[in-house]
């Protein structure tokens, strides 16, 4: 007999319209227990759409999804709402390549009618639906969900001004699963939240506004503030109200009974502009280890569904998170003046160690990217060593503030970009792909990427000494090699790379952790009788100058090979070579880059593959350069397994 028999009966949201109220609370613990145990075979993120269960149910049953549009802000949280919606053939795929992705995404539903991963966009997404809705004549429903997390990021604010000021028909519910906004919540507020959300309620309402037109105009204005005051006295939605939102809330995001009468009024309302409804949940709901986790299992492998332990392997390896997170504390044990900043993932970038050595010199911004850099530019006119703690995905969404608070101004701020590079599960939003071609383009930044730990080591202490202007230093995600790490790391000479090993016919130029596929590289071709030297660049700006006229002058061939994309490292070293007249002697160079495409989610190994960046991608580079014909095609046929050629880079 199946455990999920009113979920077997739901493949659409028409399936789902189609039940008794009665029986939604059933539905929504089958769809819990479906939502664990799918994640527990492919990993993923679990708290988070724990805690929206009943919510997705009850946005499905009142309104008529796909035509009433639904955005998920972030879509981390979505994977519910993917079972609902035609997916959960599918569900065991999530994140596997070739599977479903890990967030919202048009391609892949109808029912995704906005891709997300970055958060804080929800909604200025459908403001600009909704007013295509309004342009077009149409009348169908917008509904943003947006947790309190992502209300930390300044752009949901200018989206709610601006829906405010457009008074278009749009619904935003504010998932505060953090009980960061609200007080608790009970029967009197879902009491509140259904009669100031009713028709009679708006009726009334609008019959005050008619009485009070023919007040003299102060007179107006004192009603109209006291209306909403009042209401923002008992529900807590003040500053919800004084953007111009008509707030309805908060109510218990997981009683049924609460959310249905609540959506189908708002849904109905007679209200004509924006209307936030503001619904408290758990993180990790319905599924007790997840309610007993520090991080309500928010982030998880491949898990027990008894007991929710999760199968991580121990590598005997550091990831290069925790290897930068150890060498900025040495740093700061020497320097009092090193602080760390980080827009809202302490753990994520390591700085969650950091705060607990320097609790008073780690400043965890929130979901706010922009504040995160000009506040660091703010701290070092000061004298003091801020340290930004970004995804390099992540920093995009600071590019002015880069470029005009701290480029410009040639202020020491430090930039670690972790997850640079492919990343995996995540797909293409988390890869960090740009940064060394947004970041080289500025004057005064130096650029600098980690080859191995020792590397990351080094280069962290050269990020804390370095004073005279911005610096970056990338790293991927994963763990390091296996090399020894010393005490604290030494800092390098600025611009200075190095030799790994000499050859006399071809140069592999590596610039980051692609250095161990050259070195894989460089074994093949030796082997073939073809010498090959293997230099890492370790800077792309300033780059090693006297290092390139020595690869130039002294081979026939020289392959750049980067985790990024074009426009970056590749693009500085052939502007140096043309710019110093070493292209004009029949020298060959081949840069190798991410491909001109997002990659889809898979395993790293198979995303490398696939962007021909392992090292018999780079065996066919250096040979397809010499026009070495019959080691060519022996090579070529190795590739042939590895990826789609279509896809390579070059």
């Amino acid at each position: 007999m199946s455990k999920t028999p009113l979920l077997d009966r739901v493949t659409y949201p028409a399936d789902l319209r189609r039940l008794d109220k009665k029986d939604l609370p059933q539905l929504a613990s089958e769809l819990r227990a479906e939502m664990v145990d799918a994640v527990s075979v492919t990993g993923g993120h679990l708290g988070a759409g724990l805690g929206v269960v009943e919510l997705t149910t009850a946005i499905h049953y009142v309104f008529n999804t796909p035509e009433d549009k639904l955005i998920w802000d972030v879509g981390h949280q979505a994977y519910p709402h993917k079972i609902l919606t035609g997916r959960r053939d599918r569900i065991r795929t999530l994140r596997q390549g070739g599977g479903l992705s890990g967030f919202t995404k048009r391609s892949e539903s109808e029912y995704d009618p906005f891709g997300a991963a970055h958060s804080s966009t929800s909604i200025s997404a459908g403001l600009g639906m909704s007013v295509a809705r309004d342009l077009n004549g149409g009348d169908n429903k917008v509904i943003c969900v947006i947790g309190d997390g992502a209300m930390s990021a300044g752009m949901a604010y200018e989206a709610m001004n601006n829906a405010g000021h457009l008074k278009s028909r749009l619904i935003v519910i504010l998932n505060d699963n953090d009980m960061s906004i609200a007080p608790p919540v009970g029967a009197m507020s879902a009491y509140l939240s259904r009669l100031i959300s009713g028709k009679t309620y708006l009726e009334m309402r609008e019959i005050g506004k008619k009485v009070t037109k023919k007040l003299p105009p102060p007179l107006q204005k004192a009603a109209q503030r006291a209306e909403e005051y009042a209401r923002g006295f008992w529900t807590g939605g003040t500053l919800f109200e004084e953007l111009g939102f008509y707030y309805v809330g908060p109510i218990d995001g997981h009683n049924l009974d609460h959310l249905l009468p609540v959506l189908e009024n708002v849904r109905d309302s007679i209200y004509d502009g924006p209307i936030l409804v503001h619904v408290v949940t758990k993180k990790g709901s319905g599924y007790e280890p997840a309610e007993t986790a520090a991080d309500k299992m928010h982030g998880v492998t491949k898990f027990d569904v008894r007991t929710g332990a999760q199968a991580k392997a121990k590598s005997p390896l550091p990831s290069y998170t925790r290897v930068f997170a150890d060498s900025l504390i040495a740093a700061a044990r020497r320097d009092e003046k090193i602080v760390a900043i980080t827009a809202a993932m302490p753990s994520g970038t390591g700085l969650d160690l950091f705060q607990k050595e320097f609790p008073g010199r780690m400043f965890d911004v929130g979901i706010a990217e922009q504040h995160a850099v000009t506040f660091a530019a703010g701290l070092a006119t000061a004298g003091f060593k801020p340290v930004c703690a970004i995804y390099s995905t992540f920093l995009q969404r600071a590019y002015d503030q880069v470029v005009h608070d701290v480029a410009i101004q040639n202020l020491p701020v430090r930039f670690a970009l972790d997850r640079a590079g492919l990343v995996g599960a995540d797909g293409a939003t988390h890869a960090g792909a740009f940064d060394t071609a947004y970041l080289g383009c500025l004057p005064n930044f130096i650029l600098m990427a980690a080859a191995d730990e020792l590397e990351l080591q080094n280069m962290t202490a050269t990020l804390a000494a370095y004073d005279e202007g911005p610096i970056a230093l990338r790293y991927p995600r994963g763990e390091g090699i296996g090399l020894a790490l010393q005490e604290h790391g030494t800092p390098l000479e600025i611009g200075r790379g190095r030799i790994i090993r000499e050859g006399t016919k071809i140069a592999l130029l590596s610039y980051g952790t692609r250095l161990q596929e050259c070195l894989k590289a460089a074994d093949q071709l030796d082997a073939m009788g073809l010498s090959t030297t293997v230099a890492d660049a370790r800077f792309a700006k300033p780059l090693d100058e006297n290092l390139i006229r020595q690869l130039a002058a002294h081979h026939e061939v020289i392959v750049t090979i980067e985790e990024g994309s074009v426009g970056g490292f590749g693009s500085y070293v052939l502007q140096s070579l043309a710019t110093q007249g070493l292209l004009d002697r029949g020298l060959k160079i081949r840069p190798m880059v991410l491909p001109d495409v997002f990659l889809e989610h898979d395993a790293p190994q198979k995303q490398y593959d696939l962007a021909g960046l392992n090292a018999a991608h780079i065996v066919v580079k250096a040979l397809e350069a010499l026009g070495a014909h019959v080691m060519l095609s022996e090579a070529r046929h190795l590739v042939g397994v590895a990826g789609d050629p279509s896809l390579r880079s070059g």
